[in-house]
């Protein structure tokens, strides 16, 4: 296989892996704040909203020490153990109890900020500045088919049911669990790439485990280093005009992923007047959010196959494209369904609640996030090659702190407030990316001349 077939054959593994993985966490993230409602039990206190800001709180405070990770075990190593957290936090589900609830959730906000910096990493290292969009595209496609795939098997499964028996929950988080085990194993898959040409870029290549024979003596001292090195790259990195800049967006990206990965869903699993299959929704509903992050993938992912064009428009497609769908639900879904019990709201927004709006909305969302998201990821990757861990360990550490922050109100903001937050977030998001979209177009014209 050639240098350029081995890249794309990882790409390809590494979006596969995430697929099987995010097929169950995502589904799981999706039902579970619905499920805990429906457990029967006076000994479990949980919250499903509780959990999902813990988990990007510690995200967000592991994000850290991900890269010192990474740099020490390799990425691939570091993808299966976080994956085996992720299984891990899925199967407490089967047997409820708060302790293990929320321990669950701390380990999984450490492994979530490993996993996305490895990826990060992989994703870097296997592509070029003409690849970059491409493969950006192509993993997010192959990630979001977890959408797809695990809503429709809630679909499949609740369909009818208007209360969620322990059987049924078990049933469905030991499928899960097993899928995301399986997603594991695959990045065993993944083959280190070639370098291009003895002069390859350092810091690309930095984090990839060393094929050289040292000592037993130096070799603690060099991983020492290493993982001392990407800690001070990311603080550094942190403070960067390009990613001062993009950090805005990546904020915003972190507060819709919290409302469309867990409160829309909620939201529309409560309204009493969608019929009493409404829990059976919220699976239609990430379906249509990942038919609509899947075509936003392929659209602008695969066809952006260079980066000889602005991102600026599609950017901005987003944006457009939230705001439709904020209008939309304003107008569609209750105020209180955020927050209401399990038995659900019979109040009215300002229409007649339809199931076929709410739908609709759900694939605005994911559309609107894949153009963020994918834009995102082709940006950083071009501007921060060299230091791709790093960059990646900072950007998910931004979104998931916001993520937090947003699964936190959550808990208490009526929806209106919830929509206006992402209103306002989304125009400060999208004028600051023009401005580091300008800055790194700028880069590589004065890069170009030389």
């Amino acid at each position: 296989m050639s240098p350029e077939g081995k890249k794309l054959w990882n790409i390809i593994i590494l979006g596969f892996g995430f697929m099987f993985m995010f097929t169950a966490f995502q589904t799981c993230g999706n039902i579970e704040q619905t499920v805990i409602k429906s457990f029967n039990s006076t000994e479990f206190h949980g919250s499903g909203y509780t959990s999902m800001a813990i988990i990007y709180g510690v995200f967000s405070a592991s994000n850290l020490i991900a890269p010192s990770v990474v740099a020490v075990i390799g990425p691939q190593l570091s993808m299966f153990f976080s994956g085996l957290l992720y299984s891990c936090y899925i199967a407490v589900f089967i047997y409820l109890y708060t302790w293990s609830f929320y321990t669950a959730s701390v380990l999984v906000g450490v492994a979530a900020a490993v996993l996305w910096t490895a990826q990060g990493n992989v994703l870097a290292i296997n592509s070029s500045d003409t690849t970059i969009g491409r493969n950006s595209g192509i993993f997010w496609s192959l990630l979001q088919f977890s959408l797809f795939f695990g809503n429709l098997y809630i679909y499949c499964s609740w369909h009818g049911h208007v209360h969620i028996t322990d059987r049924d929950r078990q049933t469905v988080f030991i499928s899960l669990t097993v899928i995301s085990l399986v997603g594991c194993f695959l990045f065993f898959l993944i083959r280190k790439p070639e370098p291009e040409s003895p002069s390859a870029p350092e810091g690309a290549e930095s984090l990839l485990p060393s094929d050289s024979s040292d000592s037993a003596a130096e070799r603690p001292a060099s991983l020492c280093a290493q993982a001392l090195d990407a800690f001070v790259k990311a603080c550094k990195m942190f403070v960067t005009k390009e990613m001062l800049l993009l950090s805005v967006s990546i904020g915003y990206t972190g507060l819709e992923l919290t409302f469309y990965s867990g409160v829309y869903g909620t939201c529309i699993g409560a309204m009493t007047r969608f019929g009493t299959d409404a829990k059976s929704l919220i699976g239609i509903s990430g379906i249509c959010i990942g038919i609509g992050e899947i075509l936003g993938g392929g659209v602008f992912g695969l066809l952006n196959k260079s980066n000889r064009f602005s991102r600026n428009p599609v950017v901005l497609l987003g944006l457009l494209t939230h705001y439709l769908a904020f209008y939309l639900i304003f107008l569609n879904i209750a105020s209180d369904a955020p927050l209401a019990p399990e038995a659900g709201t019979d109040l009215e927004a300002f229409i007649t609640p339809s199931v076929g709006v709410a739908l609709l909305c759900s694939f605005l969302l994911g559309l609107g996030d894949s153009c963020f998201n994918t834009q995102l990821l082709s940006i950083i990757g071009l501007l921060f090659r060299d230091n791709s861990a790093p960059a990646f360990a900072v950007f998910k550490f931004i979104q998931s702190i916001m993520a937090a922050v947003a699964f936190f109100y959550s808990n208490y903001l009526l929806l209106h407030w919830q929509l206006l937050i992402l209103v306002v977030m989304g125009f400060l998001g999208t004028v600051s990316f023009f401005v580091a979209e300008w800055v790194a177009q700028a880069s590589r014209r004065d890069y170009d001349r030389f």
